[in-house]
């Protein structure tokens, strides 16, 4: 993987760079959408790569090491010729899902048993099972083992926590450069930064992550809980730190507003959820504000769905007819406002990038800020 730095904001961090892999190129700053089970929910590949143009996407660890498994998806020859998308895809460790299932397993120094959420059969996951995982699903960027922290968190389990992602981090390492990538293309190991809202222990964790010297390096345990105010403050800190010629990566983070208030202190990648979650729940992400197509008041109106949009979607359906979908409990209402949601996404990340280049990222930042803080 190369990274290449083309352009710094000169009144903020915000970059502007282009990642390539063996996959084909990335440019950053660059929103990722989430294909948790080997596919972005309700969203078909060809809609991701030639309308929504996602350059990228996520697999999901621990989700495809219990289903469909990895001889599976070792005889399909790795996640992109199982899904069909011929473009980069950067996998989590699992350390997320074990964080999520905190009643349903167990750290040890070793690694973590967990219980499945499927049969609740029992697994074991080593710093380096995780790498050999992620080695068989074949992804481009693959994400070292740790543990996220939940919100709010004792210092001193912070503390601990993150010593033992350190050392975890280093087993990875080690067990990534002693093996070799299966399927013919080189893969690429980024470290992950823990300390919860700690400014002393993000800090150690910064320079612990940068003394690696990987091609890249991931921000966690943030978009758990705290206030947006405290992750901003911790991702200053680490960014501050972090090398400038490789790419920053915000793990699960976040809202339209996120995403721009991250980028102006230095991130390049991120992922989450919220655009495919929240429009199967009917909010609709736009460059003028935020819609809940659920409301009556969209009942009789027939404008396009999106007249800024980019999508095919904003320019097919009206309000009244995506309306009518979530009324009827019609599947089409989440996929039309899932796809919407993405092609926003993934507009403003190429906005953003635009103004970077062009020098005037700040003031388009707060404009759009405003704006994206709007209920219509």
């Amino acid at each position: 993987m190369k990274f290449t730095l083309n352009k710094q904001d000169p009144l903020t961090k915000a970059r502007a760079g282009v990642v390539q892999t063996d996959h084909g190129k990335i440019e950053t700053p660059i929103f990722m959408p989430v294909g948790t089970v080997a596919a972005v929910k309700g969203v078909h590949m060809h809609e991701l790569s030639d309308d929504i143009k996602a350059q990228i996407i996520l697999g999901n660890t621990y989700h495809l090491y219990l289903r469909p498994g990895m001889e599976v998806m070792e005889k399909a020859g790795g996640l992109h010729k199982f899904n069909g998308w011929n473009k980069p895809i950067l996998t989590d460790s699992g350390g997320y899902q074990v964080y999520s299932l905190s009643a349903q397993r167990k750290i040890k120094e070793e690694g973590v048993k967990f219980k499945s959420h499927i049969d609740g059969s029992y697994h074991f996951f080593s710093p380096e099972y995780a790498i050999d995982i992620q080695r068989t699903i074949g992804a481009d960027i693959i994400m070292a083992f740790d543990e996220c922290t939940p919100y709010p968190c004792d210092y001193k389990y912070a503390k601990r926590s993150m010593h033992m992602t350190h050392r975890w981090l280093k087993r990875c390492v080690d067990h990534f450069n002693n093996g070799e990538a299966k399927y013919g293309f080189e893969q690429t190991l980024f470290p992950i930064i823990q300390g919860s809202t700690y400014k002393d222990l993000r800090i150690q964790s910064a320079e612990k992550i940068a003394s690696f010297e990987l091609e890249g390096n991931a921000i966690g345990g943030l978009s758990v809980g705290e206030p947006a105010e405290e992750m901003y403050a911790m991702t200053d800190v680490v960014c501050a730190i972090l090398p400038e010629d490789k790419p920053r990566y915000l793990m699960g983070v976040g809202t339209p507003i996120n995403l721009l208030e991250n980028v102006a202190l230095g991130v390049d990648m991120f992922d989450c959820v919220m655009p495919t979650r929240n429009g199967r729940n009917g909010m609709l992400f736009t460059s003028e504000g935020i819609i809940n197509i659920k409301n009556k008041k969209w009942a009789d109106d027939f404008s396009l769905l999106d007249p800024n949009g980019t999508s095919y979607v904003d320019s097919a359906y009206s309000k009244s007819y995506v309306r009518h979908l979530f009324s009827a409990k019609e599947n089409l209402g989440g996929q039309i406002a899932s796809i919407h949601n993405l092609a926003f996404y993934l507009w403003l990340m190429k906005e953003a990038r635009l103004k970077i280049i062009e020098g005037t990222f700040s003031s388009w930042k707060d404009i759009m800020v405003k704006k994206l803080g709007i209920r219509l």
